[in-house]
């Protein structure tokens, strides 16, 4: 890890993290109130992905027409796009994932020159595009060089909690793709239809609650083998960079 122990991350000039997890469990809320603060930069993996290819209405604290594009398959009566449009969208998002995350360092080089230390607020798909079991993952590896990665991990009681803001406000949403299609044809076959009769926010939603299941594993693997692990409820105690510093510390200790 980058700071071995919580000395280590105590006496450190330049505290460089990357938050992971879920969105909805405190990614963008610890790194809006930390840079908030003038001496933390906030990086944006969701902006980043949206600046490299869709057209530029997307803004730092808009990130709809980034879920816009991606869309959502099935019947377009109601809003849906063909499932091969949606695949070809999702690789889109993929290659500009991996390129953001790949961006992290440069952007530490380049925000110190203002800020002491970098926050990175990854996207909820870091899981999809990684291999956390890998030690020479290529994404995991540069990311870790420049960061120490930091999950943030909820439990069954956020489960509900974080569907039911989905429903109310999608966010851009990627599936690897063998999941995707092994779980489009679950979909088709359950409910005895073609894709151009799916309903787009009910497979989108269904999708994203067996997403959720899916992805605790890889999240945990990324923690343990190259990060730490902080809890959703520990998040909701933090008030300023103080206490968002004492609790990565704690976390490294837990780790040590």
């Amino acid at each position: 890890m980058l700071y071995s122990t919580a000395s280590d991350w105590n006496a450190a000039a330049h505290k460089n993290v990357a938050l992971f997890g879920m969105s909805g469990l405190g990614k963008t809320y610890l790194s809006n109130m930390l840079s908030g603060g003038g001496a933390w930069f906030h990086y944006s993996v969701d902006y980043r992905i949206g600046t490299h290819y869709i057209p530029s209405n997307v803004t730092f604290d808009d990130l709809s027409p980034l879920s816009s594009y991606l869309g959502k398959p099935g019947d377009p009566d109601k809003g849906g796009i063909p499932f091969e449009e949606y695949i070809n969208r999702q690789r889109q998002h993929r290659a500009a994932e991996i390129a953001a995350l790949k961006d992290t360092a440069q952007f530490i080089s380049k925000a110190q020159g203002s800020c002491a230390h970098f926050i990175c607020d990854t996207s909820g798909s870091i899981c999809e595009v990684v291999d956390p079991n890998d030690p020479q993952d290529p994404v995991l590896t540069a990311l870790s060089t420049a960061v120490l990665p930091v999950w943030i991990r909820g439990d069954g009681n956020h489960t509900e909690e974080l569907v039911r803001r989905f429903a109310a406000a999608p966010k851009p949403m990627y599936f690897n793709e063998e999941f995707l299609r092994n779980k489009w044809a679950q979909y088709l076959s359950m409910r005895g239809i073609t894709g151009t009769e799916v309903d787009p926010d009910d497979f989108i939603l269904w999708g994203y609650r067996e997403q959720l299941a899916h992805r605790l594993p890889l999240y945990a693997a990324i923690a343990q083998n190259w990060g730490v692990t902080i809890e959703a409820d520990e998040v909701t105690q933090i008030r300023d960079a103080t206490d968002f510093t004492a609790l990565i510390a704690k976390a490294i200790e837990r780790k040590t």
